[in-house]
């Protein structure tokens, strides 16, 4: 799957008018097929992170979805659960980072502009649409940073470097 394809994967589970994958899904999955992982299309892991975990806002469910792929990877590469967890958080710390560069902040109210948290709240989040492009940017920021990973040689280098604390390392 190249960069592209996976976008175009991620955009036709999210721009859907049932909004049956929410970010955290959608990033999720992704993330997983794009990885090569099994049982990729299970989203249920992911299901209560969207909008901020259970529409409460907090942390961007592009990014809590990332960070449970990029576990799952590490899981499946690297010898010894502790190693694998310490790899895995130094990856999702670093793509926090970025993110955070990039976008503004991490919580989802905040990138939003406002409460989800009901569902009224919710539903008239998504009738005004704004999901459509401002949610999309943060999934497809994620699945773009994270691409690379797939790559055996991208990943053992990416391990490397958040091994080495000076290397500055810049995902994707």
């Amino acid at each position: 799957m190249t960069e592209q394809e996976a976008i175009e994967r991620a955009r036709s589970y999210f721009l859907t008018e049932d909004n049956i994958y929410g970010c955290a899904e959608t990033t999720y999955v992704v993330l997983q097929e794009i990885f090569g992982l099994p049982n990729a299309a299970d989203s249920s892991p992911a299901m209560v992170l969207n909008g901020g975990v259970a529409w409460r806002g907090g942390i961007c469910g592009a990014v809590s979805g990332a960070a449970m792929a990029v576990g799952r990877l590490a899981g499946q590469r690297v010898v010894g659960h502790k190693n694998a967890k310490r790899i895995a958080r130094r990856i999702i710390d670093r793509f926090i980072d970025e993110f955070q560069a990039v976008q503004g902040c991490v919580n989802c109210r905040d990138l939003i502009g406002q409460d989800i948290h009901t569902d009224e709240q919710h539903t008239e989040f998504i009738e005004s649409g704004i999901w459509r492009d401002l949610c999309m940017r943060q999934i497809e920021f994620a699945v773009r940073k994270l691409f690379p990973l797939h790559d055996e040689q991208i990943w053992k280098r990416t391990m490397h470097e958040v091994d080495t604390p000076t290397a500055g390392l810049q995902l994707g």
